[in-house]
């Protein structure tokens, strides 16, 4: 059951498509008080209370304890003191003995989430503009209660099958060349790839929607020959559009009015990569549907997926704030600059990216109403993302194409994923990774990964190597870094093929991995779960905050500390861990439920299936293509026959029919042998142990 409660005006933010009369009254389990236009929603907590959700943020899955705050923030060092980094997601999940509900806070603007830090027994929520929409969930469970949220929502964002492969990319490709021999390097050492991305050394001067034709003179061409060899090409797009004279898109977008204004009509130019630049009001739906027809341009060429960058939106400066840090520097010049004076010329330019003062400068059309922007802040990379899959839709109705983004807020999961912004080479973002992954798919963010090996820094062999074995089961599975920093493709490495072995699990599992999104996807599941949704009476499992839950069989557990031989792992039932070397080399040991330290060398990955269950296992591909889910080999620990339903379809598809897709395993147990069978399927049974 959900029910809504108004404050001030709501906005309406696209993230409900589920109409629901607000009621009058109080709202259930909170005191709510009002105050300078603040909106402020206090609960106490009890000592054993777990907090979950918030999405895309900082510290653990159990959100309990520290300070947050709802704000798209361009900040790239993923430290534990960020209030705020890339998305905002506004949900959050009370478990604990005497709670068990749900509660998302639809504002658009800045939301601070106080859970435990002013006084640890107390949580409490404060919509800053005092304009929000508050939906309580109740459920039998936490399984049920997100179940019922994303009805609310609408269902997440199907990318194409192909999108599940490997993808490469790093801030530096440059040219036609250079991506063909990335290409080339890995098909020349079978490491498997499905897909390059472009980041924004292919454009014309920084400008969208364009690409540089020295350095691709035919890129129509060139994606003919990567289709041919199996490989996509992912452009990079950004919010900001350069200000230059006889650049297309500038021009019209200026002549129709198409961005965003100052409180005097004129344009508000902020710089971003190609410096001055308009920002597209998105909140329109004329400049989504201009915005995201240019897409076209690109998927002319053959393009077939893309991702959104800079759309919190990142500002470096605006010409207001970048004139107001020369006049301080001005006034300092011929200063003996002290403690004081030399830290305010420093703040004076730092001040200038992405400040609240510019943030204030710029209002957007809504419904035909004026909303300064830091109002709705939080929307905008949401409704870029929503721009380009609408602009998707008008160019072929009847293919999914591949859309992740930076900047997100609930109700852009129904348009495209998300990648979990620019982390950094650090062993304690392999963690993170992890821990956002069940919190995004609690707000219908399925498709999403983080950059394997880490964005920012230098990466070690070692440490992109555990990150593989993470990525493995991630959707979404990139592996990106920063130009400047060390190169980070798997072949650089002299243990490449540790890497490639690592990678052949991923294309080997594509078949039982696809199936479980799709299944999640068009049933309001979740594809990752902290361990209490499973395991919601068994306490040292709800507490459990570097293991998840996977699909509807499986626990992963990596390893992601330098130097470690192995970890612990709890087990809250008995299990079959495989321990992976590649995808033909592997291991099975049944495992009762308990604690234990498992020893796991670097080139080995554990992957943990519940006993009693089944998971289907292909023979290895180079791409997604390739991958024959017809011929399987099954995996598990069975006492007694059971049935399991594998999902596949085109891959394109954008009506996916779960009924027709869906194809019934049912493997037989007779004392200490198993068979299996399945329409249109080989089956093969050797790795499934029977009873003990």
């Amino acid at each position: 059951m959900i029910r809504r409660f108004d404050f001030g005006s709501p906005i309406n933010t696209g993230a409900v498509v589920r109409a629901l009369q607000a009621e009058n009254g109080p709202v259930p389990h909170f005191a709510t008080e009002v105050k300078e236009g603040r909106v402020t929603f206090t609960i106490s907590l009890d000592r054993d209370d777990i907090i979950f959700g918030l999405g895309e943020s900082v510290r653990g899955m159990n959100k309990r304890g520290h300070l947050y705050r709802a704000w798209n923030s361009d900040d790239f060092s993923h430290t534990e003191n960020k209030a705020s980094i890339y998305a905002s997601h506004n949900l959050l999940l009370f478990f604990g003995p005497r709670k068990l509900f749900g509660v998302y806070f639809d504002d658009p603007g800045a939301v601070e989430f106080d859970l435990g830090y002013t006084r640890g027994d107390t949580a409490a929520i404060t919509s800053e503009n005092g304009d929000v929409s508050v939906y309580v969930i109740e459920g039998e469970s936490l399984t049920a209660i997100c179940r019922e949220f994303r009805g609310l929502i609408g269902r997440s964002y199907l990318p194409p099958k192909w999108a599940f492969g490997y993808i490469q990319s790093r801030w530096g490709y440059e040219s036609d060349p250079e991506l063909r021999q990335v290409v080339k390097e890995h098909r020349d050492r079978h490491i498997p790839l499905d897909g390059v991305c472009m980041d924004i050394d292919y454009m014309d001067d920084y400008k969208d929607f364009t690409w540089d034709e020295k350095k691709f003179p035919d890129l129509k061409k060139f994606n003919q020959d990567m289709r041919a060899d199996h490989i996509r090409l992912i452009p990079i797009i950004d919010a900001g559009v350069k200000q230059l004279k006889g650049y297309d898109t500038c021009d019209e977008g200026l002549e129709k009015g198409y961005f965003v204004k100052k409180a005097d009509g004129k344009p508000f130019v902020g710089a971003v990569w190609p410096g001055r630049s308009y920002f597209p009001d998105f909140l329109r739906e004329d400049v989504r549907q201009w915005f995201g027809d240019q897409y076209g341009r690109l998927m002319d060429q053959g393009v077939e997926g893309f991702w959104n960058d800079m759309n919190e939106p990142a500002l470096f400066y605006s010409e207001e704030s970048i004139a107001e840090a020369f006049a301080v520097a001005d006034q300092l010049r011929n200063e003996n600059l002290d403690i004081n004076s030399a830290f305010a010329l420093k703040d004076a330019f730092n001040g200038t990216a992405n400040s609240m003062a510019d943030y204030r400068r710029f209002y957007h059309e809504v419904n035909g109403k004026t909303i300064r922007h830091d109002k709705v802040h939080n929307l905008y990379g949401a409704f870029m993302t929503r721009a380009a899959d609408e602009g998707f839709r008008r160019y072929d109705a009847s293919k999914r194409f591949l859309m992740f983004s930076r900047a997100s807020f609930i109700g852009a999961h129904r348009y495209g994923g998300v990648w979990q912004g620019d982390n950094n080479s650090w062993w304690a973002h392999i963690k993170l990774n992890l821990q956002m992954l069940p919190s995004l798919n609690m707000c219908g963010f399925l498709y999403t990964g983080a950059d394997l090996g880490g964005f920012g820094c230098n990466t070690t062999e070692d440490l992109l190597l555990r990150w593989l074995q993470l990525g493995v089961f991630t959707p979404l599975m990139r592996n990106h870094s920063a130009k400047g920093t060390r190169e980070q493709e798997a072949y650089r490495f002299a243990n490449w093929e540790d890497m490639r072995d690592i990678l052949s699990v991923r294309y080997a599992l594509v078949p039982y991995l696809y199936s479980e999104f799709m299944k999640a996807a068009l049933t309001d599941g979740m594809y990752f779960r902290p361990l209490a949704f499973d395991y919601p009476a068994d306490d040292t499992a709800c507490r459990v905050e570097d293991q998840v839950m996977l699909g509807g069989d499986c626990m992963i557990a990596p390893v992601y500390e330098q130097n470690a031989r192995g970890r612990h792992v709890y087990l809250p039932e008995d299990m079959l861990m495989v321990r992976f070397r590649s995808a033909q080399d592997y291991d099975l040991t049944p495992m009762e439920a308990g604690h234990y330290w498992i020893e796991m060398a670097l080139d080995e990955m554990p992957l943990f299936i519940r006993r009693g269950h089944v998971i289907p296992l292909a023979k290895p591909a180079e791409y997604v293509e390739g991958v024959d889910s017809s011929s399987l080999k099954l995996l598990g620990w069975l006492d007694k026959s059971v049935t399991i339903t594998l999902y596949d379809d085109d891959g394109y598809t954008t009506a996916p029919d779960l009924e027709k897709g869906s194809t019934a395993i049912t493997v037989t147990v007779v004392g200490e042998a198993a068979s299996a069978a399945g329409e249109g399927l080989t089956l093969n049974t050797e790795d499934l142990i029977i009873g003990e």
